[in-house]
């Protein structure tokens, strides 16, 4: 059941080739859908949604798994009275004053993690902003946490990882006409040898248009992709490019491996289906 969009934050169309992929192996989504009541029903748990039209529909289903993310508890602990500057919609803080990522409008008071408006929630992020803020308020260090280079992975069957910008941020960011994006569907070894479908196996990789080609944003749909996804992040930190990833020597036969041989664009028109070694 899915209320407007999947993988809301994220890449829009690798977000869709998930859902995609999810249809393609039996899972039924039910788009436009909002839940409206839910109760027990001779062992069985009753649902009733609304659909798109406004219309009530429901169905009994063995097990509810509810996804209801995660809501700042910021309100009663007196934020306010110490003049916290709190984001209106979602109660969480807003950070970045005095040029610190995590220090509120009061200056002895910061926020990590989930918490802080406008940032990853994600464990490993809190946990690495917590550690370079001790190190900068109790020791000499003045480094701040990279918020925009954080990567991750989405665990649903066929694995989507990412790191660096969304497409559609990177439009917003920069000129349409100043993005390159190069991309490929592929084909996972283990896949071809058991003759599954890899109609979904896709990766793109977005860049700033000019000499050198700084890398935006790396996404990557397919097998293992936490795990290539990770190795791709310490390059983005190092401010990688294009053509240093074109010139890495693959190790074949991998998924990893059709990364640094990305070379179609979107721009481009071609077929990025890859055919082949």
């Amino acid at each position: 059941m899915i209320r407007s969009i999947p993988l809301r934050g994220f890449d829009q169309q690798m977000a869709y080739l998930v859902t995609d992929s999810m249809a393609s192996h039996g899972t039924n989504l039910l788009w436009q859908t909002r839940p409206v009541s839910m109760e027990k029903d001779r062992g069985h748990n009753k649902v009733v949604w609304t659909d798109s039209n406004g219309n009530l529909e429901c169905d009994s289903f063995d097990t509810v798994l509810m996804a209801v993310g995660r809501e700042a508890q910021t309100k009663a602990i007196g934020l306010d009275s110490a003049g916290v500057q709190l984001n209106k919609d979602t109660g969480k803080i807003i950070g970045g004053h005095g040029g610190d990522s995590e220090r509120s409008s009061v200056p002895h008071i910061y926020a990590l993690g989930d918490v802080l408006q406008g940032k990853p929630e994600l464990t490993p992020v809190a946990i690495k902003a917590g550690k370079l803020l001790a190190h900068r308020l109790f020791g000499s260090a003045t480094a701040q946490m990279d918020y925009e280079t954080v990567p991750t992975t989405v665990f649903t069957p066929l694995e989507y990882g990412c790191v660096g910008l969304s497409e559609e941020t990177a439009i917003l960011k920069h000129n349409e006409d100043d993005i390159e994006v190069y991309h490929a569907f592929y084909s996972p070894l283990e896949y071809t040898v058991a003759e599954r479908s890899a109609e979904q196996c896709y990766m793109k990789m977005i860049c700033l248009r000019g000499s050198d080609q700084a890398v935006l944003g790396l996404h990557l749909l397919g097998p293992n992709a936490g795990e290539i996804i990770q190795g791709f992040a310490a390059a983005m930190r190092c401010n990688v490019t294009k053509e240093a990833i074109q010139s890495t020597v693959g190790i074949h036969p991998t998924c990893a491996e059709e990364v640094v041989k990305l070379h179609i664009t979107k721009r481009s028109g071609e077929d990025p289906r890859v055919t082949g070694c």
